[in-house]
């Protein structure tokens, strides 16, 4: 009994010290405006494949930006993608923005979305290059932000995903999933050090990248944040978070795709970070709960106790979202204990499997090359101290 006792605190300890770690980073950076003395030109690529939720507005976006001088370059694999149509209406709307609308697919690598993008990688004009996804809808100080997060020892700035607008409990429960969950953790992460990337919104330095081996190295692992984690921290880099999110409009989801969307980037971390991935079996309520429960009906502690329990360790959650003006309204609650409830479902998932499926393509972990990796890293190595000399030049 005693050692559940321990378990159960520990875990509520955990809990709450991780959300008052990310508060105070929201809290510390609240008032600071993004500031960036270079404001060198960038090339803003956006691959896009079919009409999403929110397509247009998110689109948008990208030519509402206050920075003086950039480029959007969206990037389709097929000419006959409807969202080829509306990128071309937008551009036609917004001739002040240079813009240019790229077709086709190198297939260099598994994943499909690195094969749509390589082309604007190498038509881009500019050496600061923004990669977003499609459905995320760009605040007008997206670039200030990202570039505010450069400095010598960096060599790639992303954002997670923030969920926000939700329209059901599908959309509420993978708010729950993304925001207070997995944000949470990047930000502190982040804030030891120890960022990893996101692939909803990078920015990189052309030149970095093509001293480290390419672009193409972002396909040697079937996730391309992945690749640019493993990439930038053997060149002895840091990846750096942006303070704040940037939002992910969800409009209405069906669970079912909210479940196979995790369990795919559960299956990607296990292949790409097994050791990380490990303490994920602890985290979420499902376990302490679970713990309090047996100790209730064994009586070592009152009926009250798990209510109380839950209460704190929700409630902090809840206080969290709403200090990042997340999603916070009472539909919250039942999807973050539904979330807590799938956590360790989607562990064991994640650990026994390894195929999942990603805009209808059949992919598995199984994909990654790992000895060609492990290979081209040794050579990584030799270039680490050039790497960071070139780093340290340009942040001047």
């Amino acid at each position: 009994m005693t050692l559940l006792i321990w378990f159960a605190a520990i875990a509520l300890l955990i809990q709450v010290a991780s959300i008052a770690l990310a508060m105070g980073a929201r809290l510390r950076h609240r008032n600071a405006s993004a500031q960036y003395a270079a404001r060198p030109s960038v090339t803003l690529i956006r691959p896009i494949c079919g009409l999403e939720n929110n397509l247009e507005r998110c689109l948008r976006s990208s030519f509402q930006l206050d920075w003086p001088y950039y480029e959007i370059l969206f990037c389709v694999a097929r000419a006959d993608d409807p969202a080829a149509a509306l990128a071309r209406r937008l551009m036609a709307e917004h001739p002040g923005i240079p813009s240019r609308l790229l077709v086709g697919e190198d297939l260099f690598s598994v994943n499909p979305k690195m094969n749509n993008v390589v082309k604007g990688w190498r038509s881009a004009r500019h050496d600061w290059i923004v990669m977003t996804d499609s459905n995320v809808l760009m605040p007008c100080d997206h670039i200030a932000r990202m570039m505010e997060r450069w400095d010598s020892q960096t060599g790639l700035v992303c954002s997670p995903p923030a969920g926000t607008e939700p329209e059901n409990f599908g959309a509420h429960l993978e708010s729950a999933w993304l925001d207070s969950f997995q944000a949470r953790w990047q930000i502190l992460a982040d804030s030891v050090g120890f960022g990893f990337a996101q692939g909803k919104s990078m920015l990189f330095s052309r030149q970095l990248i093509t001293h480290l081996g390419g672009f193409e190295r972002l396909g040697e692992e079937v996730a391309e944040d992945a690749a640019a984690t493993l990439l930038i921290r053997s060149a002895g880099l840091k990846v750096r978070l942006v303070h704040e999110p940037f939002p992910q409009p969800l409009g209405e989801r069906d669970i079912s795709a909210v479940w196979k969307r995790q369990l795919r980037w559960a299956r990607l971390r296990r292949a790409s970070f097994p050791l990380y991935f490990l303490p994920e079996i602890l985290t979420g309520a499902a376990l302490p709960i679970a713990a309090m429960i047996t100790l209730v009906v064994t009586g070592a502690l009152p009926l009250a106790a798990p209510f109380a329990y839950l209460a704190i360790w929700y409630g902090a959650e809840i206080a969290l979202s709403r200090t990042y003006g997340w999603p916070s309204n009472w539909r919250i609650l039942p999807a973050m204990l539904l979330r807590d409830l799938f956590l360790p479902a989607l562990f064991i998932a994640a650990w026994f499997g390894s195929g999942f499926e990603w805009r209808g393509n059949p992919m598995t972990v199984a994909d990654n090359d790992n000895g060609r990796t492990a290979r081209l890293r040794k050579a990584v190595v030799r270039t680490r101290d050039k790497a960071r000399a070139l780093v340290a030049a340009r942040s001047h």
